[in-house]
């Protein structure tokens, strides 16, 4: 070999180790970064007979697909699971657990005990007005219950059309990664780092919507649904959603009063998508919501049913309405959603609308103050709590209940959902993390990274030495 070719195979030496230690340090400083790919080195000889030396092939990346999909499919689930809890944790938090005096079924309770309060010493006003205010509370309550879920349904449907709008923007990402993948492969190209910020964005795409990823030819990537819907293929597909800026217990999907999702300007069902974290937005929406508000309204109607039976205080004109409204009128069965957001007292016993106290003794029709010590009416409103009676509406069963019962039964059933929930969320974030630990294991090894380093190092060496003894050689041959 001559001294000008032992020195370009030194150069080539020098080049690749440099190029080697590089890739080395890239990859123990990305061994935690889930989309980052192991970075492998290529070499071929170069030449031969008098000259030689290495070529940098390639730049390879390394990455168990099997792994990552079952990862990201996991990540989907413990999205969805993630939405669902969230929901049941807020109703919870609003309706109250048994027991709660500032729930829902503690402030029936105070109410319930208040009018035995008050039954007990009708003469005294004051009682009067404290169960008069309970009332109150309790309707409070159930209000503030039927706004709130239906400010998480509003919430829901924003985070829909974020989510929609963030798929978009990602599938033509990938559409856009895809070209450039293929002319880098096409021109014999290695192409890593667009490999790795694909993967980033596939897993974007797929905590929102379970995916299936399909490679094509010249490295390019086709996604599909769990549900079945193709989202890309040579070109991304446009998801459609019409975004509404206040949801109300009126509105559902069924009815047609809330947007669905299109693909191209076509209706696309929603378990087309399959679970994610926009799956998980439209079953707040469309199931979780609705039904907790039909459970809230059951619980209205199943309250003014119970004081508007006629028998309990004759004083009332017939068509008059009971000691619970619907917004101050009588209330229609066919008119039941909403009902326990438009709840309010009878205003002939409520203070803040001119009303009186002493009726809720004497009578809602009463004109006048009746004995002080009568406390027949007070009772008959205690014992229509207690009386039981087979709920009009709601999943409550078909046996008859008493009004603390309904109550009770909703919170523990919240409660009872949110566990499972959450037993759920638990076991999807267990899978996540060992699929994301077998990913990382499957990935770079630093241990051995730090071994290629020394190979690297003393190639290097070995190389540099090269060069010193063919710049001695030539320094011996130019003194003469």
């Amino acid at each position: 070999m001559s001294i000008t070719g032992a020195m370009n195979a030194a150069i080539t030496g020098l080049r690749a180790a440099a190029r080697g230690t590089e890739i080395v340090s890239n990859n123990i400083s990305n061994a935690l970064t889930p989309t980052y790919g192991r970075r492998g080195m290529e070499l071929s000889s170069l030449g031969g007979g008098t000259s030689g030396g290495v070529r940098i092939d390639s730049i390879s990346r390394h990455m168990n697909e099997g792994v990552v999909a079952d990862r990201r499919s996991a990540n989907a689930a413990q999205q969805n699971s993630q939405t669902a809890v969230d929901f049941f944790r807020n109703l919870e938090d609003i309706i109250g657990l048994p027991g709660d005096p500032n729930g829902l079924a503690g402030r029936l309770a105070t109410f319930e005990q208040n009018l035995i309060a008050a039954a007990s010493r009708p003469d005294a006003q004051e009682r009067l007005a404290v169960s008069i205010n309970d009332a109150a509370r309790l309707l409070d309550g159930l209000g503030t219950a039927s706004r709130k879920v239906q400010d998480m349904r509003s919430s829901a449907d924003a985070q829909i059309a974020q989510e929609v709008g963030a798929l978009n923007t990602a599938l033509g990402q990938v559409q856009q990664l895809n070209k450039q993948i293929s002319k880098a492969m096409s021109r014999n190209m290695s192409s890593p780092t667009l490999l790795d910020q694909r993967q980033a964005i596939l897993d974007t795409i797929g905590a929102i919507v379970p995916i299936n990823v399909v490679p094509r030819e010249n490295g390019s990537v086709s996604i599909y649904t769990e549900g079945g819907a193709f989202l890309l293929d040579d070109t991304a597909v446009t998801i459609g959603f019409e975004k509404r800026n206040l949801v109300t217990e009126f509105q559902t999907l069924d009815a047609g009063t809330l947007s669905g999702l299109t693909l191209n300007d076509q209706d696309l069902r929603i378990s087309a998508l399959g679970g994610g974290s926009l799956g998980g937005h439209f079953a707040v929406r469309d199931t979780y919501g609705v039904d907790a508000q039909k459970q809230l309204d059951a619980l209205a109607r199943d309250l003014v049913e119970r004081f508007a039976d006629p028998a309990i205080d004759p004083t009332r004109s017939p068509g008059d309405p009971g000691l619970f409204t619907d917004s101050g009128a009588v209330f229609d069965p066919a008119d039941e959603v909403g009902l326990a957001n438009r709840l309010s007292l009878n205003i002939a016993v409520d203070p803040a609308a001119g009303g009186e106290v002493w009726r809720l003794r004497d009578g809602l029709g009463a004109a006048t103050p009746g004995f002080a010590g009568d406390a027949t009416l007070l009772n008959e409103l205690r014992g229509a709590l207690d009386a039981p009676r087979v709920p009009s509406s709601g999943s409550f069963g078909t046996g008859p209940r008493i009004a603390a019962d309904l109550f009770t039964s909703f919170s523990s059933s919240l409660a009872t959902t949110r566990a499972s929930a959450e037993q759920d969320m638990t076991f999807t974030a267990a899978r996540v993390t060992e699929l994301t630990q077998m990913q990382l294991a499957d990935g770079v090894d630093t241990d051995q990274e730090l071994q290629n380093l020394l190979v690297l190092e003393r190639a290097y060496a070995a190389n540099a030495r090269v060069m010193k003894a063919a710049d001695e050689m030539l320094e011996q041959l130019t003194r003469f």
